[in-house]
């Protein structure tokens, strides 16, 4: 499986859009909040790997 690393970009209610950092991408994700960590806040960074958000 893959690894993804995010950066959170802005925090709307319970949603978080997340943008990709390790490759070279416009592209913004909208994510629920339930499903990344609940520490998070805009400029955390994630890593995605087995279907799971973490801290990076």
């Amino acid at each position: 499986m893959e690894t993804w690393y995010y950066e959170v970009v802005s925090i709307e209610g319970d949603y978080a859009n997340l943008k990709r950092t390790d490759i070279e991408s416009d592209h913004v994700k909208l994510v629920a909040r339930a499903l990344l960590p609940a520490e998070i806040m805009e400029g955390s960074r994630l890593k995605y790997e087995w279907m799971q958000y973490e801290m990076a």
